[in-house]
């Protein structure tokens, strides 16, 4: 089989190691990729967002399967235009990833079929955003409906704060047209767990669950990122509460997404809070998670690409679906700055033999360089999460580039759970 993968980042490396396990696969390309993933998949230059190219790439290459693995591409339609071309392909059509698309669409889905969230409003108008805020309660979320590249949620602990965010969003647009529509949110308190699912519109299989790590310095300080660590399973996720996600909020999103003619197939990404009132969605993403798909992948005793093949035919419910008891951790090392100004262009050396999960290199006079904010992401299994963490730790150890940057305490809060 020849299989493409669309996206050129950390989480688009783990699919691709994951899909090069299945003893069919003849050859894997990767649209764009990146100078790490090129270790192990042929890298086009075509962006992710170039639709037309995308799929003229399939068809002139007679690909098999593509897996389209960014929102980005999902939103714009990457997968209808595949489809229309006769390429089988993992992912949601343009249709259903607008439950990513617009924070306001899928915030009105959960009020409508009472799936549950946070209490929030929506604001088209920037005076009636400031107006609301005189008023509201203090925490509160301020997101942008757009896409946003994960950082289109502001969190404001003082009012002031509150309409600076709603401001740089609606009049400056810092997130672009993504601002336009903005949510404010009540503010939920509890653990937060991520639980990335594969479902074919019918049947939905949770994968193991996973705790991110937002922020950009240690203790969660610092400014919001794409993610600066993860670990699996998330102690705080327990059969109990699993079960009331199932009941609650899994059947239910895709019960709601086919009344809708929104029919999801793909990975759904839930971000819950484990509030005192029950499990709450914090956000839907329609695709895999980056970086929780660093951790949860290298747990998964199935065959990826199986899984994939079961979801376009649409029989999820007879596939093997087998995760390790193990656990897994995975720390971030990027450009110091990030996510601010950073600089790029330094060598990267690593070590060949263990699961280091590239995001932001390039390869330059046949030299690894840095070219992102996010470098890779170190990955390591074991028996227990301690001896993950540990693990990780001590790889990250053997991945040298100037000005690297990750933060020391990514698993601790999970640690601290599992002593409870």
């Amino acid at each position: 089989m020849k299989v493409l993968v669309v996206g050129g980042g950390g989480r688009e490396h783990a699919i691709i190691k994951k899909i090069k396990e299945n003893k069919n696969v003849e050859e894997i390309f990767a649209l764009p990729g990146n100078g790490g993933i090129a270790a192990d998949a042929t890298c086009v230059n075509i962006g992710a967002k170039d639709i037309s190219a995308i799929t003229d790439f399939a068809v002139e290459n007679k690909i098999d399967f593509a897996v389209v693995a960014p929102d980005d591409p999902l939103v714009l339609g990457a997968v209808d235009s595949l489809n229309e071309a006769g390429i089988k392909t993992f992912g949601p059509n343009k249709a259903a990833a607008i439950i990513e698309g617009s924070k306001v669409f899928s915030k009105n889905l959960m009020k409508k079929y009472n799936i549950p969230t946070a209490e929030y409003e929506v604001f088209t108008d920037m005076d009636a955003a400031l107006a609301y805020l005189d008023t509201a309660p203090i925490p509160t979320v301020i997101k942008a409906d757009g896409l946003a590249l994960g950082k289109g949620v502001i969190i404001a602990t003082e009012r002031e704060e509150a309409k600076n965010a709603v401001r740089s969003m609606m009049e400056d647009k810092i997130f672009g047209d993504s601002g336009n529509n903005i949510v404010i949110e009540e503010f939920l308190e509890g653990p937060e767990v991520s639980v990335l699912s594969f479902t074919d519109g019918k049947t939905v299989v949770p994968m193991i669950s996973s705790m991110d790590h937002k922020r950009a310095k240690d203790n969660d300080m610092g400014l919001n990122t794409g993610g600066m660590g993860t670990v699996a399973p998330n102690p705080y996720y327990t059969d109990d509460i699993a079960a009331e996600c199932m009941e609650k909020i899994f059947l239910p999103t895709i019960d709601a997404m086919n009344k809708e003619g929104r029919s999801f197939s793909g990975c759904l990404y839930f971000g819950l809070m484990l509030t005192k009132n029950g499990p709450k969605v914090i956000e839907y993403n329609c695709r895999f998670g980056d970086p929780e798909t660093q951790v949860v992948l290298p747990l998964l005793e199935s065959d990826l690409l199986d899984i994939m093949l079961a979801i376009w035919d649409k029989k999820l419910e007879n596939a093997e679906v087998k995760f390790s008891d193990k656990s897994a951790c995975c720390v971030v090392m990027a450009s110091d700055g990030y996510p601010e100004k950073y600089n790029t262009g330094f060598e990267i050396t690593m070590p060949q033999d263990k699961n280091i999960f590239v995001a932001g290199a390039k390869i330059e006079d046949g030299i690894l360089k840095t070219s992102g904010g996010r470098v890779l992401g170190v990955t390591e299994v074991s028996d227990t999460l301690e001896n993950a963490i540990s693990a990780a730790y001590e790889t990250v150890k053997s991945v040298s580039f100037e000005n690297a940057y990750y933060r020391n305490d990514i698993g601790k809060k999970a640690l601290m759970a599992e002593v409870k």
